[in-house]
């Protein structure tokens, strides 16, 4: 066998006979249940946190900076980049809430048996997307109001 990969896949049966191996099942092959969609968005969340933290630290560097560096940070955040960027932070900090809060559960023995695993994800998405949706209501009726 000239390929590495030919080799690999062949073996020996209990019997002593050569047989070839199965491949290994990947990413193409798996469908992506809503758990595995949930841990990685956990994963991601947890992330864009972390990076819009900088974003929350610049408005605070900026309020002690002074008027002219507070401006051009208010200009930034009032941009369409900017508003995209807290619209996703919000719905990053309610999902990796409401995930940490699921993980709770779960770590208490609650929740973990499969016929809810599902469902409880669907819930915290939808959790998120209200409670992403009252907050930016709530500061959209506190702007015009």
């Amino acid at each position: 066998m000239n390929d590495i990969r030919k080799a690999q896949m062949v073996g020996k049966s209990t019997d002593g006979r050569m047989v070839q191996r199965p491949l290994s099942p990947h990413l193409g092959i798996y469908g992506w249940p809503p758990t595995m969609v949930a841990s990685i968005l956990n994963r991601a969340t947890g992330i864009a946190l972390s990076v819009g933290s900088l974003l929350l630290v610049w408005w605070l560097v900026a309020a002690a900076t002074g008027p002219a560096a507070y401006a051009d940070m208010e200009g930034f955040v009032r941009s369409p980049l900017g508003l995209l960027m807290l619209l996703g932070w919000t719905a990053s900090l309610f999902y990796h809430l409401f995930g940490g809060i699921r993980h709770l559960a779960w770590d208490m023995g609650y929740l973990f048996a499969k016929p809810s695993l599902n469902p409880v994800t669907y819930l915290i998405l939808a959790l998120t997307a209200a409670a992403t949706a009252l907050v930016w209501l709530a500061a959209y009726l506190q702007i015009e109001g």
